[in-house]
């Protein structure tokens, strides 16, 4: 293929061809070098933009965070062990955010601030249901986080991931919010519900930092990462965090009911649901354990017993079961609707307070 080039006193062009024919290829020149340049200064211009927000955000949160280190008696060489987190600072007075598995059962407890100086730190209380917890520094000058509203998140929108990993200080990844309203199972055995993910990447270390929006709001707390992925990762919702604090702050705990016996998931037929003969059935929880004296023993609840309500709510599973149980529960007669068989029975039982997960 031959290339020429053709020149009058108005406008220059390029024709493509095999010499005998040719096609019009190119617009002028001049317009073309005019395009050329408003196309890469737009791509400056996107760039710069994402960059301005990323850098506002990170300048925004970083003075909130902190690095955690805890020791823990009986674990490692010589009855003793440590690890390390991070956390953020959300009140004036001190309190900070983190989660639940970096500090349970810990003592003492160090924090250093974004200034570089260490402070000891108190526990106020944890909650390993949704793992997160709410420790306290006494220092001058603290500078606490902007709490956003994770109701608000959309999935693509910019998330960032800043805490300590490896020891590294005010670390920042940079991704997005890649899915809502997942769930995450903790290690109480609990659901936690409405869980961030996102590919902003976590390492040892980030657990319990901020992940905040481009605005430098946090809208979630980092708190876990799926080993052999790349790029997935999970953070427990702010508004979730926002409750839980309060009543830790308030309470030292979150109170939630229990009936006392031991269940498993199983599959009920439809006719033994209650449902039509030839119905796909549903859930329900097999009581396989009942606790002596305690509430479902009080309402004559036995072994082999198939749970099917609460309240009015279908239990299709032991996760239904635990989010029916809540504190608004503790002490009140509840309806309990369960399959003996052959009958549907109902029953009433009191919760009582779980002692803690």
């Amino acid at each position: 293929m031959i290339a020429t080039a053709w020149t009058d006193s108005d406008a220059e062009f390029e024709f493509l061809g095999d010499g005998t024919a040719g096609n019009l290829a190119a617009e002028p020149a001049p317009q073309a070098a005019e395009a050329a340049d408003r196309a890469e200064a737009d791509d400056l211009a996107l760039l710069d933009s994402y960059s301005r927000a990323v850098v506002g955000a990170a300048e925004k949160v970083s003075p909130s965070v902190v690095h955690i280190e805890a020791r823990f008696a009986g674990r490692g060489r010589g009855g003793s062990g440590g690890g390390t987190g991070s956390g953020f600072v959300f009140t004036s007075s001190g309190y900070i955010l983190t989660n639940s598995h970096v500090v349970h059962g810990a003592s003492p407890i160090e924090v250093t601030l974004h200034d570089g100086t260490s402070h000891p730190a108190d526990l106020i209380g944890d909650d390993p249901a949704t793992d997160l917890a709410v420790i306290r520094v006494h220092a001058g000058e603290l500078v606490p986080a902007v709490l956003g509203d994770s109701k608000a998140v959309r999935v693509g929108q910019i998330a960032l991931a800043i805490g300590h990993p490896y020891g590294f200080q005010s670390s920042v990844t940079a991704g997005v919010v890649s899915a809502l309203g997942r769930t995450l199972r903790a290690g109480s055995g609990r659901l936690i519900d409405d869980v961030l993910q996102t590919d902003a990447a976590l390492n040892p270390g980030n657990s319990g930092g901020p992940l905040v929006d481009s605005r430098g709001r946090v809208i979630g707390v980092n708190t876990a990462m799926i080993l052999p992925a790349q790029g997935i990762c999970f953070a427990i919702a702010i508004n979730t965090a926002k409750f839980v604090a309060g009543r830790l702050i308030r309470d030292g705990r979150v109170r939630r009911a229990r009936i006392g016996i031991a269940v498993q998931t199983v599959h009920v037929p439809g006719p033994a649901a209650g449902g039509r003969r030839n119905g796909a059935g549903r859930g329900g929880v097999l009581v396989q354990g009942v606790e002596p004296g305690g509430p479902a023993d009080a309402a004559g609840l036995e072994e082999g017993d198939v749970i099917l309500g609460l309240d009015g709510q279908p239990v299709g599973g032991i996760d239904d079961l635990h989010r029916l149980l809540t504190e608004e529960r503790v002490g009140v007669r509840t309806p309990l609707r369960i399959l003996r068989r052959p009958e549907i029975l109902t029953l009433q039982v009191v919760p009582a307070e779980s002692q803690g997960d």
